[in-house]
């Protein structure tokens, strides 16, 4: 609640109020979003156009380059936890497992979230984590989620509906060769992929490098 109480951006969705109940629980009023999550998007209307998400990328940077400013890590990126309205407006939500960043930028505790969306590091910071600070994370979990919205199923999963169990998840994440796009793709697109998904987390781009990038800037037609 203390993040959902100090953050205020179009890109995040927005908390009108905290209410405590008798029984000592809180109610959370938040922002009606009336499409629900691009995960319902998906199973409804099928996969994305590059140009639909270039715009979804735009927005979701400019909420992740918000909160990392502020020293927030959100740690569960994934089409279910972001929201999406009428106006295609899309905003992060679900800060259940998000943190805030100590003055020394101490690493975050690697397992939580939903593991399918972990980036290598968050299983094996020894091996991937390099200058680990936590953001590059959620940087990961983007490139998966436009991934999956792309192709239309899990990238690393061999087709729609299936998941692969832990161990086979885990051993794809870290040894296996990072997802990239299907050759029809365009090499913008291919090329934002690869930035997000470097299995280094000291090389893949910021959220606010990626705001930058040829794919999502300037605004594609």
């Amino acid at each position: 609640m203390e993040i959902l109480r100090r953050t205020d951006h179009p890109q995040i969705v927005r908390c009108h109020g905290i209410i405590e109940k008798p029984s000592g629980d809180f109610a959370v009023v938040m922002e009606y979003m009336d499409v629900g999550t691009l995960d319902t998007v998906l199973r409804s209307q099928g996969t994305f156009t590059e140009s639909l998400l270039a715009d979804v990328a735009r927005q979701v940077l400019a909420g992740l380059s918000y909160l990392h400013s502020h020293r927030i890590i959100h740690r569960d990126i994934k089409p279910s936890n972001l929201l999406v309205n009428s106006k295609m407006e899309v905003k992060i939500a679900d800060f259940g497992v998000s943190k805030i960043m100590g003055r020394t930028l101490n690493p975050c505790n690697s397992y939580v979230g939903t593991c399918a969306y972990m980036s290598p590091e968050r299983f094996d910071p020894d091996a991937y984590g390099g200058n680990y600070d936590g953001y590059a994370a959620d940087v990961w979990s983007l490139g998966l989620t436009l991934l999956e919205l792309y192709l239309g199923h899990f990238p690393l999963a061999s087709g729609p509906g299936e998941r692969p169990d832990w161990a086979t998840l885990m051993c794809a994440i870290c040894f296996g060769d990072p997802p990239s796009s299907p050759e029809g793709a365009s090499d913008e697109f291919r090329s934002f992929i690869e930035c997000c998904l470097q299995k280094d987390s000291s090389k893949r781009w910021s959220a606010q490098k990626l705001l930058n990038h040829p794919f999502v800037c300037p605004p594609r037609q």
